[in-house]
């Protein structure tokens, strides 16, 4: 396995909407440059995402400013974080970036799915969703809403 990557066969099927789908990409290019294991994580997570409308989206599903709690299968450790964009990103509101490892990894991910994946170390890891906020945080306007 290559850093922050993993074989498509043990990969999880996840679900994004359109807009979600169309700012992560914004997002991940953008992020090329600055951090490209994190951003071609993130694009191939997109790229092979199951694309829906807004109405058929469940509301255990992990999106950008969801409220989740999922549990680090390697260490065994639960967390709550709340999925958001770079520049909302503030570790010490556990508001965690969608271009980071594990915000990439959770993106599209329902209630009881895991993935496994390798640190930029090349650490092996793991986690399982274990609860989703049934509505994400209001997304402010900018360069990413239209």
């Amino acid at each position: 396995m290559n850093s922050i990557n993993t074989p498509s066969a043990n990969l999880p099927p996840i679900t994004l909407t359109a807009d979600d789908a169309r700012r992560l990409s914004f997002v991940a290019n953008a992020g090329l440059a600055r951090l490209p294991q994190a951003a071609a994580f993130l694009a191939r997570e997109v790229d092979r995402a199951d694309i829906v409308p807004l109405t058929q989206i469940r509301h255990e599903l992990v999106r950008m400013g969801s409220r989740v709690t999922y549990r680090d299968d390697t260490s065994g450790q639960r967390r709550t974080l709340t999925l958001v964009y770079p520049d909302e990103a503030n570790i010490d509101l556990n508001r965690v970036s969608v271009l980071t490892p594990v915000g990439a990894a959770l993106v599209g991910l329902s209630v009881g799915q895991s993935i496994e994946w390798e640190t930029p170390a090349g650490d092996p890891r793991s986690l399982t969703v274990l609860e989703v906020s049934s509505e994400p945080e209001p997304q402010p306007d900018g360069p990413l809403a239209a």
